[in-house]
């Protein structure tokens, strides 16, 4: 099985492709104002955004952007006027993240993890 895309709710679809596509993303499908679709700069996974008329409450999911160089990614996404709520951190689960939030509040971590993404030292054996 494999990951084919992550879909996030949006209340202003042509607001929310305008941001992710600041932050690097390539917008593949429009087919109407109501959808889009987008191609990560890196591997084979898309992102999607659909219209929603009320975004649910609560935290909902996180969608996390791995990136070689956190600070990097950041300093490039502050120059184009994004807002960051957490700067770029150590994390004790041995990534380092930055945290900030798409137009509809849905919540974004641009981070690096390298091998401790899948192979992190409490990684259960087989």
């Amino acid at each position: 099985m494999n990951l084919n895309q992550v879909t996030v709710p949006s209340t202003d679809v042509e607001k929310a492709v305008q941001f992710y596509k600041k932050l690097g993303l390539k917008l593949i499908v429009m087919t109407h104002p109501g959808y889009a679709r987008f191609e990560c700069p890196v591997g084979d996974a898309t992102f999607s955004i659909h219209q929603v008329e009320a975004l649910p409450k609560g935290d909902g999911a996180y969608v996390y952007f791995e990136v070689k160089n956190v600070s990097e990614k950041v300093e490039e996404l502050l120059e184009k006027g994004v807002y960051f709520e957490e700067i770029p951190s150590a994390k004790s689960w041995l990534w380092e993240e930055a945290r900030l939030r798409d137009p509809d509040g849905n919540q974004i971590v641009i981070f690096h993890a390298g091998n401790n993404r899948k192979n992190p030292p409490w990684r259960i054996k087989d």
